[in-house]
């Protein structure tokens, strides 16, 4: 048996200013972008992992009323999970993001646990830390 994980959902506030942030600054691609109901969610993957993929949505998307206002709160607050990525090229990406204006909260740097890694929060404010991958 096996098991992967498919869909990982990110709460945001304005999904064309996330888009810039998560495709054109980490370079994912837009695979699906559906309006339902007023709202819309977008659907980002890599080409190099083409079996995960990222949902951005907006708290009020596909949920009720005080449900969405409790995840806008917690947006807000910056409580909501954090997201890890994986690159090859840690300080390109890095130099890549911080040019197109996303918040820096922590340069590239060799953590006492072992990964080299930054820091970044999506316009939204939900915090992103891109580590580099293991050398094979």
């Amino acid at each position: 048996m096996s098991i992967a994980l498919q869909y990982c959902n990110v709460t945001v506030n304005d999904l064309d200013e996330s888009l810039a942030f998560y495709r054109d600054g980490l370079g994912l691609e837009v695979r699906n972008d559906v309006a339902s109901g007023g709202f819309r969610w977008v659907t980002l993957g890599s080409a190099t992992q083409p079996g995960l993929e990222i949902v951005l949505s907006e708290p009020h998307a596909g949920r009720s009323q005080d449900d969405g206002d409790a995840l806008q709160e917690l947006l807000v607050k910056g409580s909501l999970p954090i997201l890890v990525f994986r690159t090859d090229d840690l300080d390109a990406l890095f130099e890549t993001l911080r040019a197109s204006g996303a918040e820096v909260l922590q340069e590239p740097m060799d953590q006492p646990w072992g990964p080299r890694d930054c820091a970044f929060r999506d316009p939204s404010g939900n915090t992103v830390r891109i580590s580099r991958a293991p050398s094979a």
